[in-house]
């Protein structure tokens, strides 16, 4: 019998029910401990998703504007050339075979 790691399982189906019943009591029972974190960790998304203009990357770059080359001056740059062209492996053959030397050292 092989298992598959897609399927639930007894003890995964009971320990997901255990968790679901934990944490709907804690929620009954004590309320602003659910709520807390929940608005924390919501500020802390919306900050990350939504940054305020002063933490925003890139700032110093707002007051420049972008100028585009014209069409000359795009033609007279030249395009870059790869360093160094790839070139297929080659085989140097070694050096002499020594008989005096043990074959493992």
């Amino acid at each position: 019998m092989s298992r598959s790691s897609g399927k639930w399982n007894v003890w995964s189906i009971t320990l997901l029910a255990l968790l679901v019943i934990g944490l709907a009591n804690s929620m009954v029972t004590n309320l602003m401990s659910f709520i807390i974190p929940i608005v924390i960790l919501g500020g802390i998304f919306l900050l990350y998703k939504y940054p305020p203009s002063f933490l925003r990357t890139g700032g110093a770059q707002q007051g420049r504007t972008h100028v585009t080359p014209s069409r000359a001056t795009a033609a007279k740059t030249k395009p870059k050339k790869p360093r160094s062209k790839t070139m297929p492996f080659r085989v140097i053959e070694g050096g002499k075979d020594d008989d005096n030397l043990p074959k493992y050292h």
